[in-house]
């Protein structure tokens, strides 16, 4: 039997890519590297197959080498440029997707992966004009008209609820994608805010914003919520013990509380979070899950349980109250901020936050279990040049 060539393989290889078979992909993808160690399209599909699982350095190198074998390739410059996006290397991905856009201007992923890498960058009103043609080029695809609402919101412009709409009015429209059109309508005052954040816009949120978390929070917003929180837990009368980091992100906020933990563990839904905080080495274990589903697992697990900046991603917080009471060891404390509100137990912001009523997460806690040991109400952090009106909380489980 003669022997399958590259350009065989090369074919296989990408037949089974579309029908979602990664790992055999990838074994035909190197084996047509190894009978052409040059193929640009087998480096490029295999940095593709490498993004896809997550391993986002192999898939910046692959990306990389590609674009040196075919420079002019608006394929393997579109696809560096999603990859670099991923990893946070925004600049860098506005400039390579703009190459490819330059080729070929009719790239409806390149032109909507370059919208979403501008809202990134703090420069939504120049996304529009990408995000729009996307939208032109591909009308029944839903997720250039998600982008493109939220980039409208983002600058106050008309028509962020139009494209919503738009979005949900897309046959087999994806569940996710449809909680992710109808919570930027809540927010927009167009449809009544439901319980809580769809988990998937959480985490895609922050897995896109982990690279560049601390230095943006620290920087430009002026974030000082977790070490005020710890301090409040420290005056509260707290010593050492076994904590909990709800929501911990990339550990900016375990660092305060690492000194009075004699074991420390964090909780996020992003995984790109979660490998930005493992790297700090402050965690004996990281856990990767929605906290409603995983405080249930470890009752009376804790003596200190924070959350710094969680609550405000969950409308109705009296699952999420009860469920650090359980988690918590009798006498143990639960600490958190919230986004102050007022006049309705909890609202959803234009920036797509829930603010609450302090009276009223008062008496959720008690209901939950959980008794006032401290109080304090603080700027959390600036956005847009204004001081964010917080509450920080410090509770005792009866």
């Amino acid at each position: 039997m003669a022997q399958a060539s590259a350009d065989d393989l090369l074919r296989e290889g990408a037949a089974r890519h579309a029908r979602g078979e990664i790992a055999m992909a990838e074994r035909l993808y190197r084996r047509v590297l190894k009978l052409r160690p040059q193929d640009a399209n087998a480096l490029n599909l295999l940095g593709v197959a490498a993004r896809q699982r997550g391993d986002i350095a192999t898939a910046l190198s692959l990306s990389a080498e590609a674009v040196a074998r075919n420079p002019g390739s608006p394929v393997f410059l579109a696809n560096r440029g999603g990859t670099l996006a991923e990893a946070g290397r925004l600049e860098e991905a506005a400039q390579a997707l703009r190459a490819a856009l330059a080729i070929r201007p009719a790239d409806p992923m390149a032109l909507r992966n370059l919208g979403q890498v501008l809202c990134a960058l703090g420069d939504a009103a120049a996304a529009i004009e990408p995000l729009r043609r996307a939208t032109t080029l591909a009308p029944a695809t839903p997720e250039p008209w998600i982008a493109l609402a939220h980039a409208l919101r983002e600058v106050g412009q008309d028509g962020a609820a139009e494209a919503a709409r738009r979005a949900l009015a897309i046959p087999g429209l994806d569940p996710s994608l449809a909680d992710q059109a109808r919570f930027l309508l809540a927010a927009l005052g167009a449809e009544a805010a439901p319980d809580r954040a769809p988990a998937a816009y959480v985490r895609d949120l922050f897995d896109l914003y982990a690279p560049r978390f601390d230095e943006d929070l620290q920087g430009r917003l002026g974030y000082r919520t977790p070490a005020l929180l710890a301090a409040l837990v420290a005056r509260a009368g707290f010593a050492t013990g076994r904590v909990l980091d709800l929501g911990c992100g990339t550990g900016l906020s375990g660092l305060p509380l690492k000194p009075m933990a004699t074991r420390l563990e964090g909780l996020d839904l992003s995984p790109r979070m979660l490998a930005e905080a493992a790297k700090r080495g402050i965690y004996d274990a990281l856990h990767e899950a929605d906290l409603l589903a995983w405080l249930p697992t470890r009752r009376g697990g804790f003596d200190l349980v924070a959350a710094a900046d969680v609550l405000n991603y969950l409308g109705d917080l009296a699952p999420a109250l009860t469920a650090i009471a359980a988690a918590l060891r009798p006498g143990g404390l639960a600490a958190f901020s919230i986004e102050k509100g007022a006049d309705a137990p909890y609202a959803l912001g234009n920036g797509l936050r829930y603010r609450h009523d302090p009276a009223h997460v008062e008496a959720l806690a008690r209901a939950g279990g959980l008794t006032l040991l401290a109080r304090e109400e603080t700027a959390l952090r600036e956005e847009k040049g204004v001081p964010v009106a917080g509450v920080l909380f410090v509770l005792r489980r009866v």
